[in-house]
């Protein structure tokens, strides 16, 4: 029998996978517990809309990423620190202090784990800082420290 997976079952198949297996198992198991239907055809096509619905908003998704990748390539994000000699901080600017910069002055929200700093600023002076929006959208967003 014919199924469309609703959840991913291991060692059977992911969700949207359409597959053959056993009738008991899909009556008595699959459809039963609610991880799968029937593959008739009004199932088929409402798969196949739900499908195309899925990579319109993802083709959305990319495209306000490649925007705000545009806004944050311009942007340089101005925070203030003590710092002792050497332009060494008393303690450091974190991914968190960027977000809320970012937030405040520029209103752009974007969640602190989005801004891969590896390790936090110790130093006074320009930083490019890598924040991944999508998959493959990464851009690059300046940092300056100046001392308070």
């Amino acid at each position: 029998m014919k199924v469309i997976f609703l959840k991913d079952v291991k060692g059977k198949g992911k969700k949207g996978e359409v597959k053959n297996v056993a009738d008991g198992y899909a009556h008595n198991f699959l459809i039963k517990q609610g991880l799968a239907v029937e593959a008739n055809p009004s199932n088929v096509s409402s798969l196949n809309a739900q499908k195309k619905k899925e990579e319109k908003l993802a083709a959305e998704e990319l495209a306000e990423a490649k925007e705000l990748k545009a806004k944050l390539d311009e942007i340089t994000v101005e925070l203030t620190a003590k710092s002792g000699e050497g332009g060494r901080l008393f303690g450091s600017i974190t991914s968190k202090q960027i977000a809320e910069e970012l937030q405040k002055k520029h209103s752009i929200k974007i969640d602190k784990r989005k801004i891969e700093l590896h390790d936090a600023i110790r130093t006074l002076g320009y930083t490019k800082v890598p924040v991944k929006l999508y998959p493959d959208v990464t851009a690059t967003l300046n940092v300056h420290v100046k001392e308070a």
